[in-house]
């Protein structure tokens, strides 16, 4: 649910968003469908894609396909506008912040990963560079999403930096042992 929070809230801000939800609005502006069935759809897809790499999914990745595209269009619904630059910037940095806290819980779950990450490490089990594999992938969806209309900005640049350091930071303080009682 934090994870589709944190989407909600870059995207309120308005000021850029992360690369695949660059796509997941490009194709919500294209479709007309609210950005969460955007982002439920995509998943799935994603998930197909796992069948040729022989990906397994779990609870998580089942999980994460439907609760996070459900979570973006409540927490849209629920979030107040704002017209002033301060509540634009409050937003991405929380969304920021938020997405990295996201991303050290689902992953420290150890419940499955969710399908755009699956996609990555099923490459990488398939010879890619885990480096290669993660850059193909995130630069073919922000360029098809710019291409679509999705939103390119600071807030993108802000996420491409922060990202990497906020899971250094989250997902070993959020991990639950192997060995947890359970």
């Amino acid at each position: 649910m934090l994870f589709g929070a944190s989407i909600a809230l870059m995207l309120a801000g308005g000021l850029g968003l992360a690369p695949w939800d660059v796509l997941h609005q490009g194709l919500a502006q294209r479709s007309g469908l609210r950005v969460g069935l955007v982002v439920i759809a995509v998943g799935a897809a994603v998930l197909l894609l796992w069948i040729p790499l022989r990906q397994r999914p779990g609870v998580g990745t089942v999980s994460n396909v439907v609760v996070v595209g459900l979570a973006v269009d409540a927490t849209l619904a629920l979030l107040p506008a704002t017209d002033t630059m301060a509540g634009r910037v409050a937003y991405l940095l929380a969304g920021v912040v938020a997405n990295g806290a996201a991303t050290g819980l689902y992953i420290g779950a150890r419940l499955g990963p969710g399908p755009r990450d699956g996609l990555m490490t099923g490459l990488a089990e398939r010879g890619w560079s885990l480096r290669l594999a993660r850059t193909v992938i995130e630069l073919s969806v922000l360029a098809t999403g710019w291409l679509l209309g999705g939103s390119v900005g600071v807030g993108t640049l802000l996420y491409a930096v922060s990202i990497g350091p906020l899971a250094h930071f989250f997902i070993p303080r959020l991990t639950v042992p192997l060995d947890a009682p359970g």
